[in-house]
């Protein structure tokens, strides 16, 4: 079977790539770097986004996480042809752990892109959101003219990281959530680069 593309659903997926997409590159911070998505990660990646207080907090996470969706996940972060570059937070160097979280950027058109991220319950409120995100847009590794982002209205502090790296609100808006199996009121902001 062929390498899923990036559009993949969670269905059978054979992984025939060891190696991560040659487009992400490494983007280095004070106490993480940002990394490309390698086959090791799905244990610590599934254990981590199947916490419904991770889940439940964006909008395509399920939860529970069915069979194969982490390893699904994997395979199209490390697809070449993907839409969506997609690092892990990495703390190894710190002494945090070798997967924090994930951040990523979704291509748009027009030179811009949409930034997601998501930090393990056990890391929260301690700033290594806020330092992915300023890691990622001063490498700016898409050279976008612009990144945007939502986040759910009952998450202010993931609004507090976007307000942190100067993105500016632009207003309400609602997306639907798989974990909540509900639409959620989001509010929408961008920083122009």
């Amino acid at each position: 079977m062929p390498v899923p593309s990036c559009v993949s659903d969670v269905g059978d997926i054979v992984m025939t790539l060891d190696t991560a997409a040659p487009a992400i590159t490494v983007i280095e911070a004070e106490r993480i770097i940002l990394r490309p998505v390698r086959r090791s990660d799905t244990g610590l990646l599934g254990h981590y986004a199947g916490d419904l207080r991770v889940a439940r907090m964006t909008s395509r996470i399920p939860h529970p996480m069915p069979p194969g969706a982490m390893e699904a996940f994997v395979a199209r972060a490390m697809n070449p042809g993907c839409e969506e570059a997609i690092w892990v937070i990495d703390g190894s160097s710190t002494q945090m752990g070798e997967v924090l979280g994930v951040i990523s950027l979704k291509k748009m058109d027009r030179d811009q892109s949409e930034i997601g991220y998501w930090v393990a319950p056990a890391f929260w409120n301690t700033g290594l959101a806020s330092e992915a995100v300023a890691a990622l847009v001063a490498a700016n590794p898409l050279n976008n003219t612009a990144i945007f982002a939502s986040v759910f209205q009952d998450n202010p502090g993931s609004a507090r990281v976007l307000t942190n790296n100067g993105f500016n609100y632009l207003g309400d808006a609602e997306t639907f959530s798989v974990a909540r199996n509900a639409h959620v009121a989001t509010w929408t902001y961008i920083r122009k680069l």
